[in-house]
């Protein structure tokens, strides 16, 4: 109804919101650039007789209570401020919708999840319950489409059909079969979470033109919208870099940071989390993912769909999740299923572990070209093996990052003793920990490799690889998977020199290989030819995600000035993707 309405009036109620928009914008960021807290009229009124700066460290000092009041960096607050708002009203139209469906078919399965000390954690749909051999083989990603599958089966938008296709993966997968799916949140970054938010403004702006309450218009499911692909490095290397870039970001995009501001007061159960406080999939890894998910007492795994392609960082932690385009993100967050393919499960074995000096980047990228050269386009591979508890969580979120690299939908890792150490590392609380491991204990889908002999599943193909035998490399000179041993990385760019044009040649004749180009860099004289090492100062989602690679970068870095590496005789060049 309110997408019918919203479409149909499209071009004049976007012409008569601009100018409701324009002065929301502007009083939105007055308060934002003033205090960056809509909770305190003190600090408001303290900040007017304030300059820019100053108010600029006055909002980076509240910055993280920007959301709802909320301080969004403790897991415990956002499960207690968030997650407990109540569902937006229903109105007539899902009224109706909602008499088509019946209550769910499997409400049978529903189970008790009992504390250790007495009481109850809540309830669950009772994977085991269903006494059904099938189950037990079942890949853990796809138990988890199970899940979702069975906990909101009402024979409308999941049917009783839906959930045997998924229980019958083993045969249904090859042929292709679609099933719906309705993941447990939505996560957004502000560059692809913007226009969502647009979306929902001008559907606020229908109910209006309708005569209808607008405080309707709210996601059905939790939206986390993080503010990071904003930032420019403008300045560097000197002591106050970061409050540098900090007001030229605010300078640059005041607009829209008032309209995400304006909407994250204006919705239910949207947090948005504030600029300066991280990359997204970091965000996502250390505060906002759940793994496991007590709503209303019915307790359920965490899996999330997001506007961005690397999304997949957070099936390190056990997560289910992977990125989707906006119309699609919009749906789910509307409460709509995801039409997918059943797809494969690409079983890869680990073992062994790895030697000293070989890093997590070595690793991901002789994970991605196995995975590449074996073909796992829309598929889900899943990583098991007793190499696992020799990988760190960051090392998995390293590999779960690079699935769009590899081209699966998602590298998941299990939840199993290191991903319950990592929860209580970022501060998730005792009790909390304790149900995650019960609950997944309890629905088959914690993984214990003290237990022997391993609960064997079936997978559509298998790959393995010993740890022992990863070796240093490099990626390149175009394409990450693309590996080049680092021992024959030398022998490998001569032969790119030679190579005609493509991912592995440039074709530069041997009349030129050595031609070197001269130039000035800040006063000093300087070179560059083909082979000069350039030094890149990087930041990706893949390195943030593990401290060990950021911190070796950092002692190369000081390691190679030590050394009288200068910096007039390397380029220096800020990359981020």
């Amino acid at each position: 109804m309110y997408i019918t309405a919203c479409s149909s009036a499209t071009s004049s109620l976007l012409r008569a919101s601009r100018s409701r928009f324009s002065s929301s914008l502007s009083s939105s960021f007055s308060s934002l650039a003033r205090s960056g807290s809509h909770s305190s009229p003190a600090v408001f009124n303290q900040s007017r007789s304030l300059g820019y700066s100053s108010a600029l460290r006055s909002l980076r000092c509240s910055v993280s209570r920007w959301s709802h009041g909320v301080d969004w960096k403790s897991p415990l607050s956002l499960r207690s401020q968030i997650r407990t708002v109540a569902p937006p009203a229903i109105n007539g139209f899902e009224r109706k919708i909602a008499t088509m469906a019946s209550e769910n078919a499997f409400k049978g399965i529903l189970t008790s999840l009992p504390k250790p000390a007495g009481g109850e954690f809540g309830k669950f749909y009772s994977l085991p319950a269903l006494n059904d051999p099938r189950i037990d083989k079942l890949p853990y990603s796809i138990r988890i489409l199970l899940e979702s599958a069975i906990r909101n089966c009402d024979n409308f938008q999941v049917t009783k059909e839906d959930v045997e296709k998924i229980i019958d993966w083993e045969k249904t997968s090859p042929k292709q079969v679609e099933i719906p799916f309705k993941p447990a949140r939505v996560l957004l970054q502000d560059f692809t979470g913007v226009p969502a938010v647009v979306d929902l403004a001008c559907m606020r702006d229908a109910m209006n033109k309708l005569g209808s309450d607008s405080n309707k218009i709210n996601p059905l499911v939790p939206v986390d919208l993080v503010i990071d692909h904003s930032v420019q490095v403008d300045v560097a290397r000197s002591e106050n870099a970061v409050q540098a870039n900090m007001e030229l970001e605010f300078q640059r995009n005041k607009e829209r940071f008032a309209f995400l501001k304006w909407g994250s007061n204006a919705f239910q159960n949207m947090l948005v989390v504030p600029p300066g406080s991280g990359i997204v999939h970091q965000v996502n890894l250390e505060y906002l993912g759940r793994v496991v998910f007590n709503t209303d007492g019915v307790i359920y795994p965490d899996s999330v769909v997001g506007t961005d392609s690397h999304t997949t960082m957070i099936d390190g932690l056990g997560v289910a999740g992977w990125g989707v385009g906006g119309i699609e993100a919009e749906a789910a967050m509307l409460g709509q299923p995801m039409s997918m393919v059943l797809p494969g499960v690409v079983g890869f074995k680990l073992s062994g572990e790895l030697r000293n000096g070989v890093t997590a980047t070595d690793l991901v990228l002789t994970v991605t070209q196995i995975l590449r050269k074996h073909g796992v386009v829309g598929k889900f591979v899943e990583f098991y093996g007793d190499g696992m508890g020799e990988l760190s969580l960051a090392d998995r979120a390293t590999i779960a990052n690079m699935s769009p690299e590899y081209g699966a939908t998602m590298g998941f890792f299990p939840v199993d003793h290191v991903t319950l150490q990592y929860l209580k590392l970022t501060g998730r609380s005792d009790e909390t920990v304790a149900m995650i491991e019960a609950y997944l204990r309890a629905n088959k889908m914690f993984v214990d490799y003290k237990e022997v002999p391993q609960q064997e599943r079936v997978y559509s193909s298998y790959l393995n690889l010993d740890l022992a035998d990863v070796e240093p490399c490099v990626s390149g000179p175009k394409r990450p998977h693309d590996r080049v041993p680092l021992k024959e990385m030398k022998a490998d760019w001569h032969s790119c020199l030679d190579n005609k044009v493509g991912f592995k040649g440039f074709a530069v004749p041997k009349d030129t290989q050595e031609k070197v180009a001269k130039f000035s860099f800040h006063g000093n004289p300087a070179e560059l030819k083909h082979g000069s090492v350039v030094i890149a100062a990087i930041t990706s989602c893949t390195n943030t995600s593990n401290p060990s690679v950021m911190l070796g970068a950092a002692l190369v870095a000081k390691k190679a000035c030590e050394l009288g590496l200068q910096v007039s005789h390397s380029l220096v060049t800020y990359i981020s993707y």
